[in-house]
């Protein structure tokens, strides 16, 4: 979180509560009170005093961020967002915008303000190439899915990746290596990384915590007049008694628009009771573009009185994967639908919640009707509101059967299914559940019976242990074992990673579901592109090669020319790596011979050799 001290002048706040902090809107600041050990200032002193602390306050606020230019768009195209800050993404929350570069790689990038270039990070996954810039403001930007860096950077980079032997690199730049002026290219945009398509990631960052913070709250040009939609609401009966319509399972209703808010299809006077959980399905859109976005702010009242508010104006990378809580992680894996809950599960420790009333939940065990009103708002301020009602009315209800052992969300558990184990830390899970277990016979595909473990519905919010007995694995194959899930619909199977300790192949997972033990024995593929017959070189300026891995994934790589490390670039989306030849780092007009290794993560290894001329 933000210092308490950490002061910021906004310019389209009025003049007296232009002092707040950071990631509060217009909120007035109030000086700490003195200790007990402080005496008491004479009232004149107190006035001259604070007048003092006031105008140093002004000028260190005011020179931190004077105008509503601080940031210039760090394209210079108009911005056309495809993703905004907060909107819901799988595991994770998305930490800044997403700007399309008109569906085109090298698009100039500049620096959106005055600074210097703080961190540099390339890696197959994730940003890609990515640039970070601090602020004399406090902030740091983040430019990534990069697809080349300016000359000097990228010689700076090259040296640390040849002085590493390693494509992937993450490392801090000294303060006066690259200071950088606003609107100084800096790069030319991307799709390297985890990016689905040429875009531009751009975040704007507490440089003291590393808290994302939303960018489309300083004043960067997006056109946004469109206001959220509100597609379905969803209530949950969370208490024993607790029922809708009679049934203690939670019920999907459809909304539609008419006199300027949203109601709920048909307008029926919902009838429930006990403890009740709302949830909502609702997104956004941004002028020029048909990209489904996030909403800002969620809020619900019951009766006229506020019970829950949810807000996106930061973001705790640390707490990003309570995404899986914040919506119904299970209904979404079902019918690809982003419920947004209005209540808070016990498990769920996301800053951004605000006027909690009991996290949410409402008793409706009165016997009355209620009115259930939502607001639901962008950045900008575009609103729409969801009005229904409903009616509290006791009813007998059969509760759903509960099978299998207790996982408490809050306490440290073990699972044992006999064959297979598994050790839970408090926390692992958002609520409390019983946990079903099944075991089922297997094919020759995998050296263990199948285990299902609940299901892959139920979220899972830390690693946890997972260990099945290896009685069925031979010993000359247990250093090639690992435990799969396995998907009973599509016969598919991923590795989760495992080894082989004490008779038992045990790994650290993510999630829940069916599980088996399976082997991989089988090395990487590498398919040469750009070489011919292991002699001819095809391309003058690249050496390039499809390098796969069927099951285990592959785990490290390496290429060798005469002997010396060079530079692979790696792309995962195309299972492809990339030697550009550079003339400064091989002699050139001679025979050349190349090695190149893979190696899976199970140890299994390919090797290709070429002896070529360039």
């Amino acid at each position: 979180m933000l210092s308490r001290t950490k002061l910021i002048f906004l310019p389209n706040c009025s003049c007296e509560d232009s002092f707040i902090l950071l990631n509060e809107t217009c909120r007035k600041t109030i000086l700490p009170e003195p200790s007990f050990n402080q005496r008491t200032p004479k009232i004149h002193d107190m006035k001259f005093r604070f007048l003092i602390y006031f105008t140093f306050i002004f000028n260190l606020a005011f020179a931190q961020v004077n105008d509503q230019q601080y940031f210039q768009p760090p394209v210079k195209i108009p911005i056309v967002l495809s993703g905004n800050f907060g909107e819901l993404r799988p595991n994770h929350f998305h930490s800044g915008i997403d700007i399309r570069t008109n569906g085109k790689i090298g698009l100039p990038i500049y620096a959106a303000a005055d600074g210097y270039i703080s961190r540099i990070k390339v890696s197959p996954w994730g940003f890609g190439h990515a640039i970070y810039i601090n602020h004399p403001n406090g902030t740091t930007t983040v430019y990534g899915h990069l697809s080349l860096f300016r000359k000097d950077i990228a010689e700076y980079v090259k040296d640390r990746q040849y002085k590493g032997e390693s494509f992937a690199v993450d490392f801090a730049v000294p303060t006066d290596k690259f200071k950088v002026k606003q609107g100084e290219q800096i790069a030319w945009s991307g799709n390297s990384g985890g990016s689905a398509g040429p875009h531009l990631h751009f975040e704007i960052r507490n440089t003291k915590s590393e808290h994302p913070l939303n960018p489309l709250q300083f004043h960067l040009p997006v056109s946004d007049d469109i206001k959220p939609k509100v597609l379905s609401v969803m209530v949950y009966p969370l208490s024993d008694d607790a029922h809708v319509y009679g049934k203690p399972e939670k019920r999907l209703f459809e909304t539609v628009f008419y006199g300027s808010s949203y109601h709920i299809k048909r307008d029926p006077t919902i009838l429930v009771y006990g403890k009740v959980g709302f949830g909502i399905q609702t997104l956004d859109y941004l002028d020029g573009s048909w990209s489904k976005c996030g909403v800002y702010q969620i809020k619900l009242s019951v009766d006229g009185k506020p019970v829950y508010t949810f807000r996106m104006d930061e973001l705790s990378f640390a707490q990003t994967r309570y995404v899986n809580s914040q919506m119904d992680y299970g209904y979404y894996r079902q019918h690809y639908k982003k419920i947004q809950r209005s209540w808070v599960q016990p498990g769920n420790k996301l800053d951004n919640y605000h006027n909690l009333v009991n996290r949410g939940i409402v008793d409706l065990s009165d016997g009355k009707r209620h009115a259930i009103h939502y607001e639901i708002k962008d950045v900008y301020g575009n609103t729409s509101t969801l009005d229904f009602r409903v009616q509290s009315k006791k009813e007998k209800v059969t509760p759903i059967a509960k099978v299998g052992q207790l996982i408490p969300w809050n306490e440290a558990s073990d699972f044992d299914g006999g064959d297979l184990k598994a050790h839970f830390d408090d926390g692992t899970f958002y609520s409390s559940f019983n946990m079903d277990f099944k075991k089922k016979s297997s094919n020759n595909l995998y050296s263990s019976p199948l285990y299902e473990l609940e299901n892959d519905e139920t979220p899972v919010q830390k690693f946890y242990t997972l260990k099945i007995k290896a009685d069925q694995v031979p010993i000359d194959l247990w250093n090639k074992a690992l435990i799969a899930t396995v998907s009973e619909k599509s016969g598919h199977k991923w590795s989760m990673g495992g080894k082989y300790k004490d008779g038992w192949i045990v790994a650290k997972v993510r999630q829940l579901g069916t599980f088996a033990i399976s082997v991989d024995t089988i090395a990487p593929t590498i398919r040469p592109l750009s070489i011919y017959g292991h002699s001819r070189l095809r391309e003058q300026n690249r050496i390039r090669f499809k390098i796969e891995d069927d099951f285990s994934g592959i785990d490290r790589y390496r290429g060798e020319i005469d002997g010396k490390w060079v530079l692979f670039e790696y792309n995962p989306k195309y299972d492809m790596i990339t030697y550009h030849i550079d003339g400064d780092r091989l002699k050139l007009g001679k025979n050349h011979n190349l090695v190149l290794t893979v190696v899976d993560n199970k140890g299994n290894v390919a090797k290709y050799e070429a002896t070529f001329y360039r």
